[in-house]
């Protein structure tokens, strides 16, 4: 069975006002005391942001297990400094990001310029493992259209300093703004996918394969392919349930390439307003159907999810799981849909930030 690994991005923030503190070096310096060896948390971008990484399961089980005891670990880490941890992909309130000092992120400042200082932005990564780069590639080319659905299920950034974006994902529309960033053309073989890699990179434009900032790509770290679309989720059954849905992505879009059945030959511009759309209208409109690439109602859409990766689902055991998950989902609605609510509610972005806290632990 293909084991799945989960990185979250967490915003800190102050317990009382909501505002995001730049705090992520205590947090981090706090985790290695405690704890010597740990390779759970790591630096991000910004000062306000804590990462965690799971280890790879098999068993959805325990990856849901360890995605609550690492928000749990990291909501400890902030207490112990003064803080608190919010699973939001986007402040809700105004923010001056505080860049971590490295060579790396300084490179990126001075490359970027103001469109580094825009990226406080937290997102989820869902590593599946494969055998092979050449399974890699056969995967990430029959995954593309999917991935656009994924960014709507885990909406959770409707606010960007102080405002009402109109977008559930505005996170994703942020993160685009990187030359390297978004959907791409079908690769083929590794060896066209190597090769535009290093195409990348020898342009100058990007630092190094590191980079490439595909909405999915080979991992460079682990014989893995990193699904790189998605908004930190305010729930962490959510972030469970896109892990679950993932995996069932890259197990249908293999054993379809064992079968000989191509890739889809969906343009990168289509693609890309697939993507615009689920940013956009989330799960409370119509997606771009993952086939037609026309409007269609989301809750449709993500039956057809269901149905097209029904078979992979039910053989690792996970399709009840998936399927009340998506129940679930379209009754409750996504992160998104409850910062807007308790926005009505009441009627303060603060009030806002602190509830999220309280979701992040569960």
């Amino acid at each position: 069975m293909r084991t799945v690994g989960v990185e979250e991005e967490l915003l800190l923030v102050d317990p009382d006002s909501g505002d995001p503190k730049a705090l992520a070096a205590a947090a981090l310096a706090r985790a290695a005391h405690d704890d010597p060896g740990q390779d759970v948390f790591e630096r991000e971008l910004f000062g306000q942001m804590l990462e965690f990484a799971t280890h790879p399961q098999a068993e959805m089980t325990d990856l849901g297990e360890e995605i609550a005891r690492c928000r749990k670990e990291a909501a400890r880490l902030a207490g112990q400094i003064g803080c608190a941890v919010a699973a939001l992909a986007t402040s809700p309130l105004p923010v001056s990001p505080s860049l971590t000092v490295n060579e790396r992120y300084l490179w990126l400042a001075d490359r970027y310029g103001v469109g580094t200082r825009d990226q406080l932005v937290c997102g989820c990564h869902v590593h599946v493992s494969v055998e092979s780069d050449e399974e890699g590639v056969a995967v990430l080319d029959r995954l593309r259209p999917w991935l656009p659905v994924l960014t709507a299920i885990s909406g959770n950034s409707p606010f960007w300093q102080g405002h009402d974006t109109g977008y559930s994902s505005y996170r994703s529309r942020v993160w685009g703004r990187w030359p390297s960033a978004g959907p791409t053309e079908p690769f083929g073989s590794p060896e066209r996918y190597h090769r535009r890699v290093a195409d990348m990179v020898a342009t100058g434009v990007i630092l190094d394969e590191a980079m490439a900032y595909f909405d999915a790509r080979l991992s460079a770290r682990y014989p893995t392919v990193e699904i790189r679309v998605s908004d930190v989720c305010l729930y962490a059954e959510d972030a469970l349930l896109i892990a679950t849905l993932t995996r069932g992505l890259v197990e249908t879009a293999a054993r379809d390439w064992r079968a000989g059945r191509p890739a889809p030959d969906h343009s990168v511009s289509l693609l890309a307003l697939a993507s615009w759309q689920a940013a956009r209208s989330g799960l409370d409109g119509d997606l771009l159907d993952p086939h037609t690439l026309r409007p269609r109602p989301a809750g449709r859409v993500l039956r057809s999810l269901l149905d097209h990766i029904g078979e992979a689902l039910d053989d690792s055991g996970d399709g009840a799981r998936a399927e009340k998950g998506v129940e679930e989902l379209l009754r409750r609605g996504t992160g998104t849909r409850e910062q807007r609510r308790l926005l009505d509610h009441t009627g303060s972005l603060r009030d806002v930030v602190t509830e999220c806290v309280h979701h992040t632990q569960g």
